[in-house]
């Protein structure tokens, strides 16, 4: 039961009492994570007053001023909207793709030494070490930086996607022989579910590379455009010597990040791997 505490032994009776008030807030994630949040921005803010050099590190209070400013105006969430209309597009592509490719691989043995050769030549490669290609074939637009987020993304999740994949049981294969499913129902039926654990952690490193590819690329195509998203944002701030704004705009990365683990990311594995007993 909720909120109760269950004690004994085989030799004597369960005593049942209830939790402490202590004990059920600790046992919400939600609320530890918060207080880990407080305590950082607690040391940065004693540390940046200690430190009194608002040029170098501002105040936690003066960033978000500098934040909430930036929101009321309009700014930011026009800047964060252009961000994520790209983010979300590039790695649906390379989600698509990445899919396409993990599924042949597992289908075929050509396919897999395809897998194993590319990834083993692009994998290393960083995927903003290509923008300045991807602007020479692409031109200075959107789609020079569709190429770079779909890089980052591919890489990463086919092998993830590969390797779980491959970790699917003969049992379940055969499964799915004796059934006489075709290819695409093989895959999508008995290898993606089984595999789904390892294609998770693939889709969250992939999101994590997309979105600080993205950052960095709008860095560069910001400054050659004079436009783009939340990494123009940030260089332009920079430029003015606005640290506050700076570091409002860095705060934005993280608080997104933080938001597509906990409601996107979170919710698909508790009603996925979770509710399947795949993962505790």
């Amino acid at each position: 039961m909720v909120g109760l505490e269950e004690t004994g032994s085989a030799d004597m009776p369960v005593v049942v009492r209830p939790l402490s008030l202590w004990q059920r807030l600790t046992g919400i994630a939600a609320l530890r994570r918060g207080a880990i949040l407080v305590l950082l921005a607690l040391i940065w803010q004693v540390y940046a007053v200690w430190l009194d050099s608002p040029l170098m590190i501002p105040t936690f209070t003066d960033t978000v001023a500098a934040f909430w400013d930036a929101v009321v105006s309009g700014q930011l969430p026009g800047m964060v909207g252009t961000s994520l209309k790209v983010l979300i597009l590039g790695y649906g592509l390379g989600v698509v793709i990445a899919t396409v490719l993990a599924g042949f691989a597992s289908a075929t043995r050509f396919g897999d030494d395809l897998l194993a050769t590319l990834t083993a030549m692009f994998n290393p490669l960083p995927a903003i070490a290509l923008l300045p290609m991807a602007m020479l074939w692409f031109g200075l637009g959107t789609p020079s930086i569709l190429f770079v987020l779909v890089h980052a993304v591919l890489w990463p999740l086919a092998l993830n996607a590969h390797a779980g994949f491959r970790g699917v049981s003969e049992t379940l294969r055969m499964v799915g022989r004796n059934a006489g499913l075709g290819t695409v129902a093989f895959i999508f039926g008995i290898l993606v579910p089984a595999a789904f654990p390892a294609i998770l952690t693939g889709l969250k490193i992939g999101w994590a590379f997309a979105w600080r590819t993205l950052i960095a690329a709008e860095l560069v195509y910001g400054a050659a455009s004079r436009s783009g998203g939340l990494g123009w944002f940030i260089f332009e701030n920079k430029n003015r010597l606005e640290t506050a704004s700076v570091f409002a705009g860095l705060a934005t990365v993280i608080l997104i990040g933080l938001l597509v683990e906990a409601l996107i990311f979170r919710t698909i594995e508790v009603h996925t791997v979770r509710k399947w007993g795949m993962q505790r």
